[in-house]
């Protein structure tokens, strides 16, 4: 098992990476210093993995809330619900929550953390790869809003981070896809290294050998901490794990949550944004071409949504919670293994690729 600190000083937390750390009990009950524990989850995990994550917590004061699953629930309404039921079950500041699911359910599960009664502990125990890779380090908790993805939320850390790569075997085939995407986006904006050893070992990633799952998994949540902990709340270089989301979020609500799975909005998105460097001269067309190439490898789409142009893209953008002083501003790559914050793209450009995809 491989465990790595998110150093963020009185909030710093571990993130334990390995194969069956859901049979280890030691791992949650390390973490646990309350006297009351709900687990948070969604009813297509809950089959999968429910029983096995109440048995660790026998013996203790232990509840399961089940919710629906898909990003359509990752709402207010279903915020709404848990605080419901913490409130009807008496549930107060001596109580954790442990999100057991994907980045929906974590997301939800941090944001109702950091909510109820001004904040509560809560574990992250993320199933799929975009949460194991992603959503689950960092702190960043959400609920969508139909105007836009995320915009309510807060920065709030967990008390751990449990990763089991076995969960990765029970991921439908598009799941584990979406989140290749995130993966791939690690490399471009920071390690060009990682980007060669993806491009190196996809057939091995795509049958979920587990060793290259473990290594996977931990570089990208290596390369998150130290990110983290230089820009917990991003106010600078954080922004840079953005890359992709700008046009990605405008894709997600623009189509309706959950029928483009975000990881695959954000392939697209990071192909916009690739085409948008290409035009600034900041990447070479074979560039682009590696970059394409890798996400069509895991099956991930490359071109926005029919009858998505400028204008669609536009009346979601401006929403984005990365507009300052009415400027949208996109992560742009300007070499694999690199990329900035900028709003310097103009409009015309913008047109030109928007239509053009």
């Amino acid at each position: 098992m491989n465990t790595l600190n998110v150093e963020l000083g009185e909030r710093s937390y571990p993130i334990y990476i390995g194969v069956n750390t859901l049979r280890e009990s030691g791992l949650i009950r390390g973490h646990l210093d309350s006297k009351k524990i709900v687990v948070v989850t969604n009813d297509v995990v809950d089959v999968l993995y429910g029983a096995q994550v109440m048995d660790l917590l026998t013996g203790l004061d232990a509840e399961k809330l089940v919710l629906p699953d898909g990003e359509q629930f990752k709402s207010l309404a279903s915020f709404e619900r848990v605080m419901t039921y913490l409130l009807e079950n008496n549930a107060a500041r001596d109580t954790t929550l442990i999100a057991l699911g994907g980045g929906v359910i974590g997301d939800l599960t941090g944001f109702s953390a950091a909510c109820y009664q001004r904040g509560i502990p809560f574990i992250q125990i993320p199933t799929t790869l975009l949460a194991q890779v992603d959503s689950s380090v960092g702190g960043k908790t959400a609920v969508n809003h139909p105007l836009g993805k995320n915009m309510i939320g807060a920065f709030y850390q967990p008390a751990a981070v449990i990763i089991d790569t076995m969960t990765l075997c029970s991921l439908p085939r598009r799941e584990f896809a979406a989140g290749m995407a995130e993966v791939i986006k690690y490399g471009i904006i920071y390690d060009a290294q990682l980007f060669d050893w993806l491009e190196q070992h996809q057939q091995g990633l795509r049958e979920k050998d587990q060793a290259l799952l473990q290594e996977v998994v931990r570089r990208c949540c290596q390369i998150k901490a130290e990110i983290v902990a230089e820009d917990e709340q991003e106010r600078g270089r954080r922004a840079l794990l953005n890359l992709g989301h700008t046009f990605g979020h405008a894709i997600e609500a623009e189509q309706g949550y959950g029928n483009w799975l975000h990881g695959e909005a954000v392939a697209t998105g990071i192909v916009l944004a690739s085409v948008v460097a290409q035009h600034k001269n900041w990447l070479s067309a074979s560039e682009v071409c590696r970059i394409v190439d890798l996400l069509k490898a895991f099956e991930l789409p490359v071109k926005a949504p029919e009858k998505m142009g400028f204008d669609s893209f536009m009346r979601h953008m401006r929403h984005d919670k990365k507009v300052q002083a009415n400027r949208i501003r996109f992560v742009i790559p300007d070499a694999i293994g690199s990329a900035v914050v900028t709003d310097d793209v103009d409009e015309a450009l913008l047109k030109e690729t928007l239509n053009a995809s």
